[in-house]
């Protein structure tokens, strides 16, 4: 027997660190673990001791014995990362910093702007490895805590939201700080930070989407992804958005795991999304949408399609949804191997090409080989054009989408793009690059000039690398700048702050009367989740700020 990583693996290796043989890859300190798109149980080298599970912080392994009709393709996905799979070279571990020595100041003082997964890691990580001797202060400018977990992570993927509660864990330390509804660049500035903490970790992720850059994109019914994923989970800033459903058919641009996300929020029935946490005004919005067929449509082949197996074995279970592939669309990569991760993505589309369209049943069409050229309509988007592209091959032997004469119109009345994301100044810190990340080295932040670190500045997750991996990606990304941060303390690189915990307190407490603590938070969620269970879901989101900050200006009071 084995144990098998299905759908919700969150990457974040908790899994490795207890595994007593060594059986589950790629580890942090192997090439490939920060692009995988999960990780994988060697079904050899398993001894089925159960370590794994009680580690795993979404319940993502199961023992094969255990496997469902649903996840029962995961057996063969595990075991296809190791046919014919060269040992890695480890990557060297890195120098760990002393934490038994911190400083001649005794205390380490550190600011984290944002509260997602990359800035919770850091946390995790700083409490760690310094224990008592380290004081940390969130600053989130959302009322809510958690930031991709809550306004990015589907509303149907339940079991991913449940790293929340790591987080929730180390945000409970007496040690730690939240001041949320308070937005850095706004309320405080870069200095107010500085001024009170010997560091300061940008962790604000990559919340701007990218452009397709064609002609009619800005038409009324064309949107991004962006804003429709924070639409349905509820973030405050779109919660009054309308989308036009009123159609029969969508088109969605991109072919990552959001592109599906997206496809089959469109395509859900009322019964699936009540199960969820999705936001009331998307359930509403959706109970009532006419939408019946969703194209995603990506501008290369299925193998070479970004969206990971999970997400799209995922499509095959939707209740009362079909996946149509037209066959010729259907090409292999062209090194001809059939064991690898990616010839397995072509083989389950091919699957899906050849399964027979069920009557009455809505659809979801994965398109390949096509990009928009414009969105089409008069005063609203009425369609969209496609070009044919066609595989060829560079110098270096890869793949790339090169397009023909051959065009395509497709009748839709909304488009959402899903093409990328790019992160945007923070506090006076710029960004640059093709990914418009913070410029750094190994997470310590650099002068605009390039010409050496800024002082006591630090980044971690999207900021820093780029939208690349998935929420547990980001536990050995934090781990790499936490690393570089304590040895600068170590070393005396940082400057002693003027002003100390209270001190800060008072200073938000002038700026931002209406800050939210974590016992606020807890007040919020505590009525969130009480809704739930009224209604027979997991939780009803709030999206009106000015209630949140009621619910726990209420809390604080009777506390």
């Amino acid at each position: 027997m084995a144990h098998v990583v299905t759908q919700s693996c969150c990457n974040d290796a908790s899994c490795v660190a207890v595994c007593p043989v060594d059986c589950i890859h790629p580890t942090p300190n192997e090439p490939g673990y920060g692009s995988a798109e999960m990780l994988y149980i060697d079904p050899v080298g398993c001894i089925d001791c159960g370590a794994c599970i009680d580690a795993c912080p979404v319940d993502a392994i199961v023992p094969d014995y255990d496997l469902t009709p649903e996840t029962a393709r995961y057996e063969e996905i595990n075991a296809a990362f190791y046919a014919n799979r060269d040992q890695p070279v480890p990557v060297p571990e890195r120098p760990v910093a002393e934490a038994a020595r911190v400083s001649e100041r005794a205390l380490l003082r550190v600011a984290i702007v944002g509260s997602g997964p990359s800035g919770c890691y850091a946390a995790e990580n700083l409490l760690s490895r310094i224990g008592p001797a380290v004081e940390i202060s969130f600053f989130e400018k959302l009322a809510t805590p958690f930031g991709l977990i809550r306004f990015g992570v589907a509303p149907d993927h339940q079991g991913t939201k449940a790293v929340a509660s790591l987080f929730q864990k180390t945000a409970s330390r007496k040690n730690v700080d939240f001041y949320l509804n308070v937005e850095v660049g706004t309320h405080l500035t870069h200095d107010d930070l500085l001024a009170h903490h010997d560091a300061v970790i940008y962790a604000v992720g990559a919340p701007a989407d990218c452009s397709l850059g064609i002609p009619g994109e800005d038409l009324p019914g064309s949107h991004s992804a962006t804003e429709f994923v924070a639409w349905y989970n509820g973030h405050p800033d779109h919660a009054h958005r309308t989308f036009d459903l009123s159609g029969e058919r969508a088109v969605i641009i991109g072919n990552g795991n959001v592109a599906l996300d997206v496809a089959r929020v469109l395509v859900a029935g009322t019964a699936e999304l009540t199960k969820t946490d999705i936001a009331p005004h998307a359930l509403k919005a959706l109970s009532e949408s006419r939408i019946r067929e969703v194209l995603v449509v990506g501008r290369r082949g299925p193998a070479q399609a970004a969206y990971t197996n999970p997400e799209l074995l995922a499509l095959g279970h939707l209740p009362g949804v079909t996946v149509a592939v037209r066959p010729e669309e259907v090409v292999r990569e062209a090194d001809g191997r059939t064991d690898s991760i990616e010839a397995m993505k072509a083989r389950i589309v091919a699957e899906f090409a050849a399964a027979p369209h069920i009557p009455g049943y809505k659809r979801i069409a994965l398109r390949y080989l096509l990009s928009p050229v414009s969105v089409l309509g008069d005063g609203r988007v009425e369609g969209i054009r496609l070009v044919r592209n066609e595989l060829v091959q560079d110098a270096d032997g890869r793949s790339r989408a090169a397009p023909t004469s051959v065009v395509e119109d497709v009748d839709c009345g909304l488009v959402l793009r899903s093409v990328g994301y790019r992160g945007i100044p923070v506090a006076g810190i710029p960004v640059s690059g093709a990914r418009s990340t913070m410029l750094n080295v190994g997470g310590r932040v650099l002068e605009p000039d390039a010409s050496g670190p800024m002082s006591g500045v630090y980044t971690v997750g999207w900021i820093k690398r780029g939208p690349s991996g998935v929420i547990g990606t980001n536990k050995a990304c934090a781990a790499e700048t936490v690393d570089k941060l304590v040895d600068d303390f170590h070393s005396g690189r940082l400057a002693a702050p003027g002003g100390g915990r209270q001190d800060l307190r008072r200073l938000v407490a002038e700026r931002r009367p209406e800050r939210i603590d974590y016992d606020g938070w807890k007040a919020i969620d505590a009525h969130e989740r009480r809704l739930g269970r009224e209604s027979g879901r997991p939780r009803v989101k709030l999206v009106d700020t000015a209630s949140m900050i009621e619910i726990a200006s209420s809390a604080s009071i009777s506390g």
